[in-house]
């Protein structure tokens, strides 16, 4: 499912438009800087947790050595923070259904 569609269906649910479903979306899940709701929060180094649904955290990754494939050369790949999202109960069992 894409925004659009997911605009669309939040819209026959809520009988907003769909214009203001995709804004609502965007307010929410959109990653430009100094928007969206879920991105702001993890920037800042907060969780966001949705009883039920699941909480989307941010993880440090400490640095490491790998391998260059194409050279066989070690290398120092280094430490990275990512998006880490842990499904909630209710959604993982109703997933495994």
């Amino acid at each position: 499912m894409n925004k659009t569609e997911m605009a669309m269906k939040l819209a026959k649910k809520t009988g907003l438009s769909q214009g203001k479903s995709a804004e609502i979306l965007d307010a929410l899940f959109s990653a430009h800087s100094r928007k969206g709701i879920v991105a702001i929060a993890l920037e800042a180094g907060e969780k966001v947790t949705i009883p039920g649904f699941g909480t989307f955290a941010t993880k440090q990754r400490g640095a490491r050595q790998g391998r260059n494939p194409a050279t066989g050369a070690t290398i120092t790949i280094p430490a990275k923070k990512y998006v880490h999202f842990k499904p909630g109960k209710t959604l993982r069992e109703r997933v495994e259904k």
